[in-house]
Order: C-alpha cells, then sequence, then structure tokens
C-alpha cells in the first residue's frame, strides 16, 4: 500500500555496527531491526568472482560459514554500494576472550578448513580474526562473508601471523601454562603478540616442533622482518607449500588439549551436599514452574556452573547464554553441548565480578555484556551470596545490574544461616548488616515486582520470580 498524497515516507531506523568500519570492502548495518551487510565497490570485483567460484553454497553446505542472501540496492546505506547482503542472524555474539579452551580450539580448525575449501575454488581468507567466528546452534562459524578473495598465485597467506596471535598462541599458553591467560585475549584484541607468548611459554612447550615453529621461530621471523610487507622477500610461496602450512597449523592446533582439574564445581550437583534431596528436587521443580510462567525466548544463567538449570531453560525453546567464571565448568557444559548436539546453550566464561567491558576503538568496537541485553530472564541461582560476601556487592547494585540484563529474573536467595555462606564468613569479618531476606526483598523491590516466592523444604533457601518495573 502506498502513502497518502502528501504525506513524508516514513523514516528507516538505521543503525551502523559499531565494531564494522575497519574494512573497506564493507560493513554491517540494521534498519528497522534486520542485519544487513554492505559490500563496497572497492572490493566488488573480488566479492564476484568469489561468488562465482561456488565457494559460498560449499562453506555453508559445511557449515562453516553463514548464509546470506542478496537483496534490493536501495537498502544500501551509501553510493559506494555494490551489493546489499542479509546474513543470517546469530543470536547471541560472543567474543573470544568469553570462550572455553574447547571454543576457541573449534574456532581455530573452523577457520582452517574454511581456508582449505576455499583453496581448493582458487580462494583463500584475507584475514584469520577470532571476531571473525560466532557459535550458531552449538558449533562456530565463520560470520564474515567478505574475508575470502581469490588467490594470488606465489603469495603466502597474509592472515598467517593473525591466525597464530588470535588463536594458536593462547591455545598452547592455556593448554602448557595457564588456562587463564585466556585472558590476555581481552587485553590484546589483535591476538596475543608473538614474542610474548614466545616467553611465557615453558621450555618444554618450546621444543614441540609445532609451536617451535609458528610460534618461536615466527617471533623471531616477525622481529627480523619488521616494516617489510608480505612477500617482499621476493620468495614465491607455491600453492603445495600453502597446504602444507595449513596442514601444519591443523596438527598444531589438534595436538593442544586442557583438561579441567578435579573441582568441587564440575560435579555441584552430584557431590555438593548443600541440597537434601527434597529440596533439590523442589527447587527444579520451582525453577520449571517459573520458567514455563515467564515463556522467555532468551535467558542469561548467570553462575551457571555446568548448566543444568540452563539446560532446562533450552529444553523450553528459550536461547540460553550460560555464563560463569569456572574455566573447567564452562569447559564441561561446552563438551555435553558438543556430544548431545545442542542448539539452544551458548556456554561462555566470564566473571559476574569484572565482566566483559565495552572495549576497542572509541570504547566502542566490542560491546560490553550489559549492552548485549537485556534477555527476556536472567536466572542467579545459589549466586547472590557469591557476589553480595564473596565480592562486596551491595544487594542493591546487585538488583540494578539484574534489571538492566534482564526483564524478569529467577534468583536464589541463600540465607546467613546456609553453610555456604558460613563458610564464606569464615575467613572475613561480617561487616554485612543488610545482608538478610528483609534485605533482599528491599533491594529488589526498588526495581522489581515479586511475583511468586518459594521456600525450599529441606533448606533454608529461598526461590524468587521477579518482573522488572518500566
Amino acid at each position: 500500500m502506498s502513502e497518502p498524497a502528501g504525506r513524508p515516507a516514513p523514516q528507516r531506523l538505521l543503525l551502523r555496527d559499531r565494531g564494522s568500519f575497519r574494512d573497506p570492502a564493507g560493513f554491517v548495518f540494521q534498519r528497522d531491526g534486520v542485519l544487513y551487510r554492505q559490500v563496497n565497490r572497492w572490493f566488488a570485483e573480488r566479492y564476484e568472482r568469489v561468488s562465482a567460484s561456488g565457494l559460498y553454497g560449499s562453506l555453508r553446505g559445511a557449515g562453516l560459514l553463514i548464509g546470506h542472501r542478496e537483496v534490493t540496492m536501495d537498502l544500501a546505506v551509501s553510493p559506494e554500494a555494490h551489493r546489499v547482503l542479509e546474513p543470517e542472524r546469530i543470536p547471541f555474539v560472543s567474543y573470544p576472550y568469553e570462550w572455553c579452551f574447547g571454543q576457541l580450539k573449534d574456532a581455530a580448525l573452523t577457520t582452517l578448513r574454511a581456508q582449505q575449501m576455499a583453496l581448493d575454488r582458487g580462494m583463500t581468507l584475507r584475514d584469520a580474526s577470532g571476531y571473525n567466528v560466532q557459535f550458531l546452534e552449538g558449533r562456530p562459524v565463520l560470520i564474515d562473508t567478505l574475508s575470502f578473495e581469490p588467490l594470488r598465485e606465489g603469495r603466502p597467506w597474509v592472515a598467517y601471523a593473525q591466525f597464530c596471535q588470535h588463536f594458536l598462541a593462547p591455545l598452547a599458553l592455556m593448554s602448557s601454562r595457564d588456562v587463564r591467560l585466556a585472558g590476555l585475549l581481552r587485553v590484546h584484541l589483535d591476538g596475543i603478540p608473538l614474542d610474548l607468548a614466545s616467553r611465557l611459554l615453558p621450555r618444554r612447550a618450546r621444543l614441540r616442533p609445532s609451536l617451535a615453529l609458528h610460534l618461536v621461530a615466527h617471533a623471531r621471523a616477525q622481529r627480523r622482518h619488521a616494516g617489510r610487507g608480505v612477500g617482499e622477500d621476493g620468495r614465491r610461496f607455491s600453492l603445495r607449500a600453502f597446504r602444507g602450512l595449513i596442514e601444519s597449523l591443523e596438527g598444531a592446533v589438534q595436538g593442544l588439549d586442557w583438561e579441567p582439574p578435579a573441582s568441587v564445581w564440575t560435579d555441584y550437583y552430584g557431590q555438593c551436599h548443600t541440597y537434601a534431596e527434597k529440596a533439590s528436587e523442589r527447587k527444579a521443580g520451582t525453577v520449571g514452574t517459573f520458567l514455563d510462567r515467564v515463556g522467555p525466548r532468551t535467558v542469561w544463567d548467570l553462575g551457571a556452573n555446568t548448566g543444568r538449570f540452563s539446560r532446562m531453560a533450552a529444553e523450553r525453546g528459550a536461547y540460553t547464554v550460560s555464563i560463569d567464571s569456572d574455566h573447567g565448568v564452562i569447559e564441561a557444559s561446552y563438551r555435553e553441548v558438543r556430544r548431545s548436539a545442542e542448539s539452544g546453550i551458548l556456554p561462555l566464561w566470564i566473571d559476574l565480578a569484572n565482566p566483559s567491558p565495552s572495549s576497542g576503538w572509541a570504547h566502542q568496537e566490542r560491546a560490553a555484556l550489559v549492552d548485549r541485553g537485556p534477555a527476556d530472564l536472567v536466572m542467579a541461582l545459589a549466586l547472590v551470596h557469591h557476589l553480595a560476601i564473596g565480592n562486596n556487592v551491595p544487594l542493591d547494585r546487585l538488583a540494578d545490574f539484574l534489571a538492566d540484563v534482564g526483564r524478569w529474573a529467577i534468583v536464589e536467595f541463600v540465607p546467613r544461616e546456609d553453610p555456604q555462606v558460613a563458610e564464606l564468613l569464615a575467613a572475613r569479618e561480617d561487616v554485612f548488616t543488610d545482608y538478610s531476606v528483609e534485605g533482599f526483598e528491599r533491594a529488589v523491590g526498588r526495581r522489581f515486582d515479586l511475583e511468586r516466592r518459594e521456600h525450599l523444604p529441606g533448606s533454608s533457601r529461598t526461590l524468587y520470580l521477579l518482573r522488572r518495573r518500566p
């Protein structure tokens, strides 16, 4: 239907993605909530050659690249547009510094397999950033359609250093030194510098042939050839050598592993005696009832442990982001995602006492955790006491955070007479005068309406269903 005569056409809400600006080939934007990617004329010839090669279809068929369709040009943002694409949307954008070891390893292997398929069609990846990978239906997938270009014969892989910095270096450090060194990716958004990685690796790791080649010797070569462009040494890089490099990198990644250490948290529900059996059953039943009452499409499970309650939400059709600060439990949860081919759960390694901030250029290139919400519902089960007592977060501040990230909340309050709280207080002075049921209800009452409250028999704990006020 056309607009009545004399009335101006409605304005479409246009939002350019704040993290998509570095690549002259194109950028991501939204119109009226629909995601698009503009392909600029600068990249026109290369885009058409990659498209005509059939590579996009092959990668999509193999589950390595998100799908897209070309749409009308009147959706373009600027005159330099050559094509406008509508890509498949990712339910939740996560970043490499939020992934467990297994997620980062799978993302690395996905990147290398896509590069191998590209070589089969005379194409190559021109970058290998970890930020070009997201998780869709439980598995990693490349999201940057414009990362592929025709292979220039004799030229080495331009993304080699980037792959090593974004994938191989952090995986090697996590595997051989300490899994928490994954946090370096939050500081070094362009990937961990190879000279730093080489110095941090233990001697036994530096002596492994694959790491000695791709990290230690690579770092020396970077220093030796600093300021010199790719391929400026005059040597030709054959297709056979290119394939050999990718196979060598794949072997290096495959050879790295990490096993979670034994922890009370990795078998929290199996061996921890926090709950009597009756209380545990009532908790699961009440959480299920609250989930059915709200019927959320998106859930954030904060302090999710290995994801028992995350899976309850996912089984009800909610896309569930399962967050915990313990790397071992997130690794265990991700392995279950892979083993059972779960499509509705995304485990993430995030410390809620210091969650992912806005970062990158102008503090806008990578979004803070809170800016990626709100979810329809957040769950904070057996979490409040860890933040309030373990990290000195006042209850009103905690309530504000829950209201910022969720429209509804399921919260478990653990009082000071509970053994878990007593254990936290044993090693410190009890200065938490407002930590009580009354104090908690007063704090959440500033932002939420209390919809339901359920005491768990056989324990002193209480479950709350809260609805955020406008």
